[in-house]
């Protein structure tokens, strides 16, 4: 089996943006997957399971990132981090 590669384009919705608690939230779920993940904002790429790494992006309300996972779950990945974006962190 071969390592996977998904990527998904999501927008901030909550009023706060990707303030400290939902950072933890975001890096907290990735670190429960083996696969590789980043976050992508413009031209800067962080790693996805890094809190501090995620704050350096500013996304405020209405930005657009882009979530992308290397391994061999990879879509399950992108998947629900993508969900936990677009509920606005609401867990």
């Amino acid at each position: 089996m071969s390592a996977d590669i998904q990527s998904n384009s999501v927008t901030i919705s909550n009023e706060e943006g990707l303030h400290a608690r939902p950072a933890s939230l975001f890096a907290h779920l990735a670190n429960q997957f083996h696969s590789q993940i980043s976050v992508t904002r413009g031209e800067e790429s962080v790693d996805g399971k890094s809190i501090l790494s995620i704050l350096t992006l500013g996304a405020t309300q209405g930005v657009q990132l882009i979530i992308r996972a290397e391994g061999l779950d990879a879509d399950q990945a992108v998947q629900q981090l993508s969900q936990l974006v677009e509920s606005g962190f609401d867990v």
